[in-house]
């Protein structure tokens, strides 16, 4: 059995994917992913393990099936959850889809999923029905394989905000190993 410890980072950038490319600096999606990786690298006791460290990277370039989504399925089998950054610049790319299909379809991963365009839980959702926004829900469209497998997990649904992220991070109950029963799930406002 993998050492199931990653945090399987999701987003969304244009293909063919370079990271070093300028472009992917610039999509939400990534540069949120940035974020999290500069919060481990200042404060090492941030909870965040990254599981496209847990393998080695491809080049650009590499076939999909013989390399890219062997390496994609490797990286959610060392991983607990998922964290999806969700943004209007979000595009269901063949990558994201193969992760997301795998990931919650195939391994169970619970999922916590970051609006990189919203900074407070107002945002996300309704304080007085205790209901997500319809804006919210509006982006899930943007990634149908997620809108449709999201009901078979637990899905916590979160601005980007980052005691808010620490916390979901941290949270036994989106961890594949002792994840609560499926569900949309939020902090309150």
């Amino acid at each position: 059995m993998a050492n199931r410890t990653g945090n399987y980072c999701a987003f969304y950038v244009k293909e063919p994917f370079k990271q070093t490319n300028l472009g992917a600096n610039t999509t939400k999606d990534f540069v949120s992913y940035r974020n999290l990786q500069m919060w481990k690298g200042k404060d090492n006791s941030f909870p965040f393990v990254d599981s496209h460290m847990k393998n080695y990277n491809v080049r650009d370039g590499s076939d999909w099936d013989a390399t890219l989504k062997p390496r994609l399925r490797d990286r959610l089998s060392k991983s607990k959850n998922i964290v999806l950054f969700l943004s209007s610049d979000t595009a269901n790319s063949k990558a994201l889809k193969e992760e997301i299909d795998y990931g919650i379809n195939t391994k169970g991963l619970p999922v916590i999923v970051i609006y990189p365009e919203y900074s407070e839980e107002s945002d996300i959702i309704n304080c007085k029905s205790k209901s997500i926004k319809q804006q919210i829900k509006n982006l899930w469209d943007k990634l149908p394989i997620f809108r449709d497998s999201m009901g078979s997990v637990p899905t916590i649904h979160i601005p980007m905000k980052k005691v808010l992220i620490e916390k979901a991070l941290k949270d036994k109950d989106l961890m594949v190993s002792s994840k609560v029963e499926s569900g949309e799930f939020h902090y309150p406002c």
